[in-house]
């Protein structure tokens, strides 16, 4: 027969023997964080992007963008074809980047970069989409030759000019309301600090 203290001492060798055991088992449960593991799958689409009114211009901005490229890319014929290859490169190059920018921040992908400022990208993006789109439109509607796919664009062209100068419009008020926050905010962590600066000295006299 084992006495007690036997007992227990055999008890606590094989509770330590199973803790090592499970310790270098290849098979115990990982402890990696769940949001590391899942990676893309805890992407989400924000709605209330979508629902306001820089995602609806957004949207706009893409499928317009879109109609114009596709009409003008049904054109066969061209003389000259500066004008249709000028319109063609300002459609497709707003259409790809206005798209992009649309999947950052319907699904808040642009959080995870804050070292860039989206604001002021998305500013410059609808500032000169709206420039090129003028420009473009004009030039393709003195060139035309009267055909329904050129006079489609023309007008697509006009439209998405309208709705990037809008999206100019509202992206430059958030602008100026995020350089005043950041102004703000920068105002006040330098008067903490100077405060803290100046307060040091009283307390270490206050010490001697």
């Amino acid at each position: 027969m084992r006495s007690g203290e036997e007992l227990d001492g055999f008890e606590g060798e094989a509770s330590s023997t199973s803790m090592i055991s499970g310790a270098s088992s290849p098979y115990q449960p990982t402890t990696e964080p769940v949001s590391q593991r899942r990676g893309l799958a805890g992407l989400r689409c924000d709605p209330d992007y979508l629902r306001g009114a820089l995602g609806c211009l957004k949207v706009a901005q893409v499928i317009l963008a879109l109609i114009a490229f596709i009409c003008i890319e049904t054109i066969m014929e061209c003389s000259p074809c500066e004008g249709l290859y000028f319109f063609e490169f300002v459609s497709c190059s707003a259409f790809v980047v206005t798209g992009v920018l649309l999947i950052l921040f319907s699904l808040n992908l642009h959080m995870r970069i804050p070292q860039i400022n989206w604001n002021l990208t998305d500013l410059v993006n609808t500032g000169l989409s709206t420039f090129f789109f003028f420009i473009a439109s004009i030039v393709l509607a003195a060139l035309n030759h009267k055909t329904g796919a050129e006079i489609a664009a023309v007008i697509f062209g006009f439209l998405a000019t309208a709705v990037y100068a809008v999206n100019t419009f509202l992206a430059v008020q958030k602008w100026r309301v995020s350089v005043h926050q950041q102004s703000t905010s920068d105002y006040i962590r330098a008067r903490t600090e100077s405060r803290d600066v100046d307060g040091r000295p009283e307390t270490q006299r206050l010490d001697t």
